[in-house]
């Protein structure tokens, strides 16, 4: 049997007189967990007890925890403030089958006003007279405003005031129907698995096995192709680059600021120096198709257009459209060669947490266009060292073990460094980097070459360390070979106190500290000598980002009347089979998160996405601008057709570069790019599930940015109507399935 406790993972700021009587402040957020690493056979964790939480003692009516990870249930809920007090139990059984039903052992659980009464315990089910299963039992309680709810109270407050533009309230609430609870629907029969229709080939990967493919050993001979074979199985992340698609290149700033009649152009994201003499060309930095492109001339210190770009040409312009473009243009104009790379070197304990913040991290600045690579030097020290490393490599006082580490960081960091050299613009260095030696060390190898901010990322939280620490016996590849879960664990733990003997925290250069804002419930990022537009989005980014899982759902609306007739854009309602959609959708989301009670709804403004979602009850619904389908401008109305006839030269530019093209009057896919990164901000700080119901250029460009799809990708990736993609996020990374509703 195992062992363990029943806790209240916030029971010392529940315990407060002040904070049992903040009712106004909004609802109570329950999270029930259980955790056993023995799963006996198909039985689920369930669920049952009085209101809110199931109304009735009856077990066929128990509702079924959702798998967090291999080993961990979940379920969580929103109480309402004169329901604060529940009565409930565990019990063990198919998720649709009541036979066979094994209750816990023990009296009911009490749950009142956000703390466990009684003394903690664990959840024990009994099999048969000698067989005895045993569940840790986690609970936690926050309080939760309408803004966590993604509700605006003040529309709220002000009766639902109807938007100004369709009469249709910006901010809804629907309530639920009479004699319904939770938000489900007594009739509704939905079996949700006959709707799966095969997803891109996803899996859990261990996210360092992700990371770029260490060529300095390759070149060095240090391991042969057997060794690769056998170490690591990991397909390499390498791509192109992203920037590289561009086409458009500036020369050294030095050299810039001398042409003669630079004025700044007053369109947004176009910097032009105007000509005053034939002789001087144009420097344009537009995201739409057709701008020339600027090279330099081999002879001369002069510019050019038109010609193609420079093989060996630096400091490229990010992907990215209006604004954003030209503040990465002006930090690449300003201050010393090397802040024209970035190099964000990771620095904390194992388990903290470091390469999943450095996947997430990589995956956003890729999206937004930025020539972004990860640099994992366990996976250097792995191949070169082998994977059956003990705790005692990681000694403090092992002189062969430091040299053989700071070896390999080397390594990753002359990798890193001569890709930068190469057109790279930001590298992630993901590694403990525990000492200031060792810092110091990667920051002399930097002089010149790269500006480094240390990303340091502390954790106090026990659980989530104790989570991370199985998570990564289970997906490392150190312990592959361990088939003792056991000894893993315990040789792991032997390798954190080495760690945590040595252990310096950063104190020099530039750096941005996260302190135990991995679990989404607060903390504080410290921040010292950053400046700049890119750092500055990295620190934007970090403060919203966490580890909580939760499913995010997309959606297209249903079929539009413009859909039947072939024509983009518009904003007519929807054709009969967008209408049944609309009740697909419904039975769909209500079944999917009956148990979500703080999911809620996204639509755009546009009247297709509205109708869809307005039937689903009982969750928040916002409409987003930013949400809306890509702007067609003049063609707006038309089928390709018609603008193949009418506008050719058109039709062809679209044809060549749907990614950069820009309708005329409209917008291009990266232009939805740029104002679409609010919107994955918010997704990244939200904690509860989230339904996007969205256009296809929209849906393509968030799916991109889950799926860490490359930006030439995001014009052609596939997004059916009536089909639900979902995104599962956590600390395992990012898992998808599909949901085809209807042809």
């Amino acid at each position: 049997m195992g062992t363990g406790t029943s806790r209240n993972l916030d029971s010392s700021s529940h315990g407060s007189g002040e904070e049992k009587d903040d009712h106004h402040g909004g609802q109570l957020y329950v999270s029930l967990k259980m955790e056993n690493y023995n799963v006996k056979g198909d039985l689920v964790p369930h669920v049952y007890g009085s209101v809110p939480l199931v109304g009735s003692w009856d077990t066929s009516k128990a509702l079924p925890m959702e798998r967090e990870s291999t080993s961990m249930w979940e379920l969580s809920f929103v109480v309402p403030p004169n329901h604060e007090t529940l009565d409930f139990k565990f019990l063990l059984k198919p998720k649709y089958n009541n036979v066979p039903c094994i209750e816990e052992e023990g009296p009911n659980r009490q749950f009142m006003g956000g703390t466990l009464q009684g003394v903690a315990r664990l959840a024990v089910f009994t099999f048969n007279t000698d067989e005895i299963l045993e569940y840790q039992v986690f609970i936690k309680a926050n309080r939760v405003s309408p803004f966590d709810l993604a509700a605006s109270w003040r529309a709220y407050q002000e009766n639902l005031e109807p938007s100004t533009v369709r009469g249709i309230p910006d901010v809804s609430i629907n309530s639920l129907p009479e004699g319904a609870e939770n938000g489900s629907s007594t009739s509704l029969d939905l079996d949700l698995e006959q709707y799966l229709v095969p997803a891109p080939a996803t899996s859990v990967v261990y996210a360092a096995n992700l990371t770029e493919t260490p060529r300095s050993l390759k070149k060095g001979g240090a391991f042969s192709s057997a060794d690769v074979s056998n170490k690591d199985t990991s397909v390499s992340n390498d791509r192109p680059a992203t920037i590289k698609e561009m086409g458009v290149v500036i020369p050294d700033p030095p050299k810039l600021f001398h042409l003669p009649g630079m004025v700044e152009s007053k369109s947004v994201g176009t910097i032009s120096p105007i000509q005053k003499q034939d002789s001087y060309k144009a420097l344009y930095v537009d995201r739409g198709v057709g701008s020339p492109r600027l090279v330099r001339s081999a002879s001369a210190h002069t510019l050019t257009t038109g010609g193609k770009p420079d093989s060996g040409a630096k400091n490229k312009i990010p992907a990215a459209a209006g604004a954003v473009a030209a503040a990465a243009v002006a930090d690449q104009m300003l201050g010393p060669k090397e802040d024209m790379h970035l190099a964000i070197v990771l620095v904390g304990l194992p388990a903290r947490g470091k390469t999943f913040t450095a996947a997430k991290l990589t995956r956003y600045l890729r999206w937004l266009g930025h020539d972004t690579k990860h640099f994992n030097v366990g996976k250097y020290r792995r191949l070169k060292h082998g994977t059956n490393q003990s705790a005692d490599f990681f000694r403090g006082d092992n002189t062969e073990g430091m040299e053989a580490r700071n070896e390999v960081a080397a390594l990753a960091m002359d990798d890193m460094t001569a890709w930068m050299q190469e057109g790279g613009q930001v590298g992630i260095f993901d590694a403990t980097n525990s000492t200031s030696e060792r810092r110091n060390m990667l920051m002399k190898m930097a002089e010149g070459k790269c500006k480094i901010i240390f990303l340091e990322t502390i954790c106090n939280d026990r659980q989530i360390i104790e989570r991370n620490i199985r998570l990564k016996i289970q997906q490392s590849p150190d312990y592959a070979d361990e088939p003792d879960f056991e000894a893993g664990y315990q040789d792991f733990k032997c390798r954190l106190d080495n760690y945590e003997k040595i252990y310096e925290p950063v104190n020099e250069g530039s750096y941005i500290k996260m302190i135990d804002m991995v679990s989404g419930h607060g903390g504080q990022i410290q921040v010292n000598n950053i400046s700049g537009y890119l750092p500055g989005r990295i620190v934007f980014f970090l403060v919203n980002t966490h580890l909580t899982p939760r499913p995010i759902l997309l959606t297209r609306h249903g079929e539009s009347r413009d859909n039947v007739r072939a024509r983009i854009g518009g904003d007519t309602p929807l054709s009969g089979n967008g209408e049944l959609y609309a009740k697909k959708l419904t039975n769909f989301v209500e079944k999917r998160l009956k148990n979500e009670r703080a999911a809620s709804i996204w639509t755009s403004t546009l009247q297709r996405t509205i109708i869809s979602a307005n039937q689903i009850v009982g969750f928040p619904k916002i409409q987003w601008r930013a949400l809306d389908e890509i702007n067609a401008g003049v063609c707006d109305g038309m089928t390709y057709e018609e603008i193949k006839k009418n506008m050719p030269d058109e039709y062809e530019s679209r044809k060549k570069d749907k990614l950069r093209y820009r309708y005329p009057r409209g917008e291009s896919y990266l232009d939805v790019i740029q104002r679409l990164e609010p919107v994955i901000i918010e997704l990244e700080r939200q904690r509860a599930p989230v339904v996007v119901v969205s256009h296809q250029a929209v849906l393509r460009a968030l799916y991109a940015y889950f799926a860490d799809r490359p930006l030439h990708e995001i014009p052609h990736i596939e997004m059916p109507l009536h089909t639900i993609i979902e995104i599962q996020m956590g600390v395992t990374g990012v898992q998808e399935k599909r949901y085809k509703l209807m042809d």
